[in-house]
């Protein structure tokens, strides 16, 4: 583990750090496949996107008919016949996962697929999984914290204990590619896309923590990732999946603030970077989007960062890459800009085929083509994909996804990353007592933080009732309101209760907080996301931060409310305060502890 250590400091300073431990690259090979190669099926390459279903071969009625919709053929496995596709990627959404069984067991059949067609070469099959609320494995699999969370943690062992842990269930599942980690720095707590999958405001904290965790997937579980989403997105107010968000940063800002984590990660061996749907016009001034900027991906990433592997565009189909130019121009423009890699175009035969049209109008050259060829290649002969994937175990997936010793490490890291911000009233920890106990506020339908809180809160003798309000109108309030009155202790969970433009409308979340204050019972309130909510809770003495809501951190801040663990947590962003956003309500670094755990 030190040698580990070692290598993520040496990365995070932009050290050059140790020779990968990874199999040895042999261009012969790959040129002899791209020499071997047609024209669309090396355009084929450049391509990864979803296919509908669970099984390659025999996906339900409705999922055959999404296919046939998308791409004019039933099922997965024909998709992949029919473009030559360089890659995969699973949703939930797109019914790709259910179990770690059926997860293998769809990967099997795609690669059999694509071993079975032209040009016979392996997919890199992937999927986004950040940690936190941004990932995709269904139970069992052994879910984190995310980012923030474990920038509040502190610990580079324990990002890349996180990252190794989750790259082994992914292989042992048969994907390959996972899309992370963020390398954005969130320095606008009004952030709408990044927010808590940032590992904080601290360029020096972000490049850290991502070295570690571009390490611990590749080096530590052979799975490739891409540090995103490149120049940066940590400063914007718009959303790149609905918007064109224009980031105004100086260039100076750009080097100080956003460039050091993919510096970090660069140095750390990074497989691939994933390109931003986002104006930056001191970098470019042309208003295109980063993703088709060549003065961004080629002048800035490939030659003063000194960029060589595969840069990934996100995905083609989000509103910010599409806004200025047509769904057949965009991949022709991000391949012109230095992208290789090109992520779920809205219409992939369009893609192909305005491709394959630019190479023969003479806009792209096929050697253009090769470029990006011979880096997905390289890739994916790097990562011991190219001379073929032998099928995973579905029995296998089943016994490493979840398994007792990787819960055991979430335990351990959920429990470090809970941040306790004020504890005026001496509330914390909470003795042991016969009380009752009201767990309010926002829930998730995907992980109920709520009843997984109010279980642990139980499992320490406390009686426990639940009031899930949502976003609470008039009369949900009262409800919690009288419900908190007949209870000795409140804790209410708030989530982007200061995003009053769009995610709280109205500010109906703040409006529950200052209710239960009011009663004059006690509240703990905990801002399940974004610690950027406890600002305007000046009324509630009491305030913890767990910077994300899956079950793990549930657990971990009742383990924390109930004194069987101190908090370790400390801010790896600053709240400022609404009345003034220019002054700070809680300092970067701020978290309270006792001294031991009761």
């Amino acid at each position: 583990m030190a040698a580990i250590v070692t290598f993520i400091l040496l990365a995070a300073c932009g050290m050059s750090p140790p020779a990968q431990a990874a199999q040895a690259v042999r261009p012969s090979t790959v040129d002899r496949l791209i020499a071997g190669m047609s024209l669309p099926e090396k355009v084929g390459q450049l391509f990864s996107t979803y296919v509908y279903g669970g099984s390659a071969t025999e996906p339900s009625a409705a999922d055959a008919a999404a296919n046939r919709q998308a791409y004019g053929v039933a099922t997965g496995a024909e998709v992949i016949a029919k473009y030559h596709l360089g890659g995969a990627i699973y949703f939930t959404w797109s019914h790709n996962l259910d179990s770690p069984r059926q997860i293998a067991t769809l990967s099997n059949g795609l690669q059999a697929a694509a071993a079975t067609s032209e040009p016979r070469i392996p997919l890199l099959i992937s999927t986004d999984q950040e940690h936190g609320i941004v990932q995709r494995l269904p139970a069992p699999a052994t879910l984190f914290p995310g980012n923030m969370a474990l920038g509040a943690g502190r610990s580079l062992v324990d990002a890349y204990t996180a990252a190794r842990i989750t790259g082994r269930e992914l292989r042992a599942v048969g994907i390959q590619q996972a899309w992370a980690p963020s390398a954005d720095v969130n320095v606008n707590p009004a952030n709408p896309v990044i927010g808590v999958r940032s590992f904080g405001s601290d360029p020096l904290l972000v490049a850290g923590m991502t070295a570690a965790q571009v390490v611990g997937f590749q080096q530590g579980a052979g799975v490739t990732v891409a540090a995103k989403h490149f120049p940066g997105h940590g400063d914007t107010m718009d959303d790149s999946h609905t918007a064109l968000p224009v980031i105004h940063h100086t260039r100076a800002e750009w080097q100080r603030l956003d460039a050091p984590p993919f510096r970090a990660a660069i140095a750390a061996g990074v497989d691939t970077v994933m390109t931003a749907h986002i104006v930056v016009p001191s970098l470019d001034p042309s208003g295109d989007p980063a993703t088709l900027s060549p003065p961004i991906l080629t002048g800035l990433l490939r030659e003063e960062l000194g960029f060589r592997g595969v840069v990934v565009t996100d995905s083609l189909g989000m509103a910010g890459v599409r806004q200025k130019y047509g769904d057949d121009r965009v991949p022709v423009l991000a391949l012109k800009a230095g992208a290789d890699l090109l992520l779920m175009p809205p219409n992939l035969d369009l893609a192909v085929n305005s491709v394959l049209a630019a190479v023969a109008s003479g806009e792209l050259t096929e050697a253009r083509i090769d470029q990006s060829v011979r880096r997905i290649l390289t890739l994916k002969q790097r990562r011991g994909v190219l001379d073929g994937v032998d099928p995973v175990d579905p029995a296998a997936a089943e016994r490493v996804v979840g398994q007792a010793s990787h819960q055991q490490e979430l335990r351990k890291i959920a429990d470090r990353t809970i941040t306790v911000l004020r504890n005026d009233a001496r509330l914390l920890p909470l003795p042991r007592a016969d009380r009752s106990v009201l767990v309010t506020g926002w829930n998730s339908s995907a992980f109920d933080n709520i009843g997984t809180l109010a279980a642990g809160l139980a499992a320490q003798g406390n009686r426990t009732s639940t009031l899930p309000t949502g976003l609470p109108n008039d009369a949900k309030i009262a409800e919690a309101v009288a419900a908190a009155q007949a209870n000795d202790l409140t804790v209410v969970l708030t989530q982007k209760s200061f995003d009053t433009t769009v995610t709280d409308p109205g500010g109906r979340q703040q409006k529950l907080v200052h209710a239960l204050a009011a009663t004059g019972k006690p509240v703990i309130v905990v801002a399940v996301r974004d610690a950027y909510d406890v600002g305007h809770f000046d009324d509630v003495p009491t305030q913890v931060a767990t910077f994300g809501y899956t079950r793990s951190s549930m657990e971990a801040l009742a383990r924390v409310l109930t004194g069987q663990v101190a908090p370790r947590g400390k801010l790896p962003v600053s709240v400022p305060d609404p009345a003034d956003p220019t002054s700070t309500r809680y300092p970067y670094g701020h978290g309270l502890t006792w001294r031991t755990p009761r």
